[in-house]
């Protein structure tokens, strides 16, 4: 308390001053209407500013909270696309007891699994994302992976109970079937090995005409992805001296440098498929 004395005391005048000019304010505010408007304009240009500051301190530590919302609200909107149903094959005809109430009746062929990515690397020969979800939430190997646009990522190698491990475009063994959105044109897409973010379209004939910026999606001639999703675009046309072929250099759709979030999309028509392959194999 002493103290307190004490510093009143020695900066007595500079308090009175001090005091005095808020009291001061405080008549020309109160008693004249444009100093007022004024103050008032001043106060809440600055009330604004401290609000704004907050909520951006807030809306950081909501951030994962707000990733982990978005990835489950885009999980069910890519499990709503057209693209995921098949509507049954009406040329052949089966007769049984029964009928269907509605012959338009589309059955779900798709299913997309969201989940973090954990581990994901760019600049090697052989690159992998590793996604936090795995064998329990349903996710099995050799299915497609894309990103939060839906543009294609690569595929999955292995899985475990929590995790899956994703061979990503960037990978010397990745071979993804493409399609020229334009012409129609099909043939596959590889890595190269010198730049990320870049891979390359082969086995398309010399006669196609392809300008810088074409699309080229996925041909759907597998289980791994359905059709149409976007790999990449066009940047660059070489024609290949030995072969009648053309090298295509696209920029890929996904950008592997930042993804955070993946999903995994699980056909139901892979396993059948693949049991057919495997005594078309056997037998021969």
């Amino acid at each position: 308390m002493r103290n307190i004395f004490l510093f009143i005391r020695r900066y007595f005048n500079f308090l009175l001053f001090i005091v005095l000019q808020i009291v001061s304010i405080y008549f020309i505010v109160h008693y004249s209407k444009y100093h007022e408007a004024a103050f008032d304009n001043i106060t809440n240009q600055a009330t604004g500013k401290i609000n704004a500051r907050y909520n951006a301190v807030e809306n950081y530590f909501q951030l994962k909270k707000t990733n982990d919302s978005l990835l489950i609200a885009n999980e069910r909107l890519y499990n709503k696309l057209k693209q995921d149903f098949d509507l049954p094959d009406t040329i052949s005809k089966s007769y049984i007891d029964t009928f269907r109430i509605d012959s338009l009746l589309q059955y779900r062929r798709y299913t997309y699994i969201g989940g973090k990515v954990v581990s994901n690397s760019v600049v090697s020969q052989n690159n992998f994302l590793i996604l936090a979800k795995g064998r329990k939430e349903g996710l099995k190997d050799n299915r497609g992976v894309v990103d939060q646009n839906n543009n294609v990522v690569g595929r999955i190698t292995e899985v475990s109970d929590d995790y899956a491990v994703v061979m990503s475009l960037l990978h010397k063994d990745s071979r993804i079937s493409g399609k020229i959105l334009k012409t129609g044109e099909t043939g596959t897409v590889i890595w190269d090995g010198e730049e990320p973010n870049y891979v390359t379209l082969i086995g398309i004939a010399k006669s196609v005409r392809l300008s810088k910026g074409d699309s080229i999606i996925t041909s759907g001639f597998s289980t791994t992805f359905p059709k149409g999703l976007l790999i990449g675009k066009v940047e660059a046309v070489y024609k290949e001296s030995a072969t009648n072929n053309l090298r295509i250099k696209l920029k890929t759709a996904a950008n592997f440098y930042s993804i955070q979030y993946a999903y995994a999309i699980d056909n139901v028509h892979t396993e059948p498929v693949k049991d057919l392959l495997d005594k078309l194999k056997k037998q021969q």
